[in-house]
């Protein structure tokens, strides 16, 4: 006998060795308004049919924790991509990135010619016949060389490229019914656990939504995102530019020595988007009502900072005379600073930011005044005068800089005309293969590990635990405005989590196994053992992913 731990009912009960998580469940007594989904062994987080032969602790998840909604969604790509192979085996679906609260997937057809709503009506009704089935998901554990065979001879190239740059000795892929998948992490015990989604055509493809995070029986609500979209298209634009489209790809032009390459071209890419962002603020500085300011906001670790001083040397090269603070330079003194229930200061709330002050700078400088701006001291937590002065003149543009710059009661009272909005993000546009795409976040999430453990700021650990906090905060203080920005750029390329692995491996290896962190921080690793390291010696100093790695 075993004897397990329950973490949700703070008891422990006796099991035969080898019973899995899935016969546990009913013997804990806890709250369960919604299906459980995986859960975490010892702080890492397993499928609901891991078999048990230790005594472990065990935490069971739903739909609203991280690790659960991650599970539902994998599983119900494999459902879409099922019922797509079931009426029409020649067609290739690629799930391209989660977007407008949801999963944009394209299908590619023998004839090139784009999905039609009738062929993904047709597509939805028999995921719907899956589902009222409750066919079980099945895993298989085995050698890669023989998961590599499998997939050859399927014609899934896409997961054979990834396999075989990966060095793995074996390999976990599932089977539902005679369909067989690859996927990196676990998925739900049967078809029966998917519920709640929708599939419908969307911009010549196909849009899989799935269930809100917080209210788990409806579907999160449709957010149309139409420059987010076209800054992604784009993104796959620059892919197709070079030649990849998978982690696979990359991986194996890395290996054929085409590293440093892909970092130059990437980099020039990134630099022509800059300067035809540039560009379009001196033809708009130059009209009978010109621009005078430039806000430019983004999540955390999106390289905001980077992006200013990229931005202000393509200005110059204009002709303009850029000038530019950060509205962290106008947080209130700290003892000032808006707290969270439980008394902890809100630093990313809006009122963290002496707006009014700010703003009546912005005015005196915009009517030709010379203003004393302030610097704020991080280690007093006070705002200091330290003999900073600005002055516009007919030349000058004005950058603000911070996470509330596109926020409209910051200058709500500056002209509109005169104001160029710019949102900074990291839009992933590779995958690991077809049908594996990677979390939006976890670019900046170890752009942020990374950069806080090299700075001396937080450990990898702290980093992990506030990072939850981080996103809502983000999602009510920040995205809101992305799409009011005149410009959406992408800070992210293909060769990034390549580079950082080589930084972030040691420093998620520091992440105790006995604390919650740990199962973020073993998802992390196990994520970027899928790329091949490449050495940051070939980045240029200017670059994006420079200002995280370096000391």
């Amino acid at each position: 006998m075993l004897r397990i731990y329950c973490k949700n009912t703070d008891t422990f009960q006796e099991f035969q060795e080898g019973t899995t998580l899935l016969d546990m469940v009913p013997a804990f007594d806890f709250e369960r308004p919604y299906d459980i989904l995986s859960a975490k062994v010892n702080n890492v987080a397993e499928g609901l049919k891991f078999r048990v032969f230790n005594n472990r602790d065990v935490e069971f998840l739903d739909y609203r924790s991280y690790n659960g909604r991650n599970v539902y969604c994998r599983s119900l790509s494999f459902l879409l991509c099922k019922a797509m192979r079931d009426l029409h085996p020649g067609y290739r679906v690629i799930l391209r990135r989660p977007i407008s609260k949801g999963y944009f997937c394209t299908v590619d057809k023998p004839d090139g010619t784009p999905v039609t709503p009738e062929e993904v009506e047709a597509v939805r009704a028999r995921m719907r016949e899956l589902v009222a089935q409750d066919i079980p998901f099945r895993r298989h554990e085995v050698q890669t060389a023989e998961a590599i065979r499998i997939f050859m001879k399927l014609g899934l190239e896409d997961k054979v490229k990834l396999l075989r740059t990966c060095d793995d000795v074996y390999i976990t892929y599932y089977t539902l019914q005679d369909t067989a998948d690859y996927f990196y992490d676990a998925l739900v015990p049967s078809t029966g656990l998917l519920k709640v989604w929708e599939l419908s055509a969307y911009q010549g493809g196909m849009l899989l939504r799935v269930p809100d995070r917080h209210a788990p029986e409806q579907l999160a609500p449709f957010n149309e995102q139409p420059k987010t979209f076209e800054v992604f298209r784009e993104t796959l634009r620059w892919n197709r530019i070079m030649g990849l489209a998978t982690v696979g790809d990359v991986n194996t032009a890395c290996q054929q020595g085409q590293a440093s390459d892909l970092i130059q071209v990437a980099e020039a890419l990134q630099e022509k988007k800059i300067v035809e962002i540039a560009e379009e603020i001196n033809r708009r500085h130059a009209m009978a009502d010109p621009v005078r300011i430039v806000l430019i906001t983004g999540p955390t670790s999106s390289g905001k900072s980077t992006f200013c001083r990229r931005l202000s040397v393509q200005l110059k090269a204009c002709g303009l005379h850029p000038v530019s603070f950060s509205t962290d330079d106008y947080f209130v003194n700290r003892l000032d600073t808006p707290k969270l229930p439980d008394g902890t200061y809100d630093f990313d709330n809006f009122d963290t930011v002496d707006h009014d002050y700010l703003q009546e700078d912005v005015l005196q400088l915009l009517a030709g005044e010379e203003v004393e701006v302030p610097e704020y001291n991080f280690v007093t937590g006070k705002r200091e005068f330290n003999g900073k002065k600005l002055k516009l003149d007919e030349s000058s543009i004005l950058l603000i800089e911070g996470i509330h710059a596109l926020n409209p009661a910051l200058t709500d009272l500056v002209p509109e005309a005169a104001k160029f909005r710019i949102f900074i993000n990291t839009i992933t546009s590779i995958s690991l293969d077809d049908h594996n795409c990677i979390p939006t976040s976890d670019n900046r999430l170890l752009r942020r590990i990374v950069r806080d453990f090299n700075k001396g700021a937080y450990s990898a650990r702290e980093t992990i635990s506030n990072w939850p906090n981080v996103r809502r905060a983000e999602v009510k203080w920040i995205y809101p405005y992305q799409e009011t920005a005149d410009v959406l750029f992408n800070s992210a390329y293909l060769l990034e989590f390549a580079v950082l692995r080589t930084h972030a491996e040691r420093i998620l290896a520091t992440v105790p196994k006995n604390c919650p962190e740990y199962s973020e921080a073993h998802r992390l690793l196990l994520f970027l053992h899928y790329f091949v390291p490449v050495s940051d010696k070939e980045l240029p100093s200017t670059s994006f992913v420079r200002s995280f790695i370096d000391k």
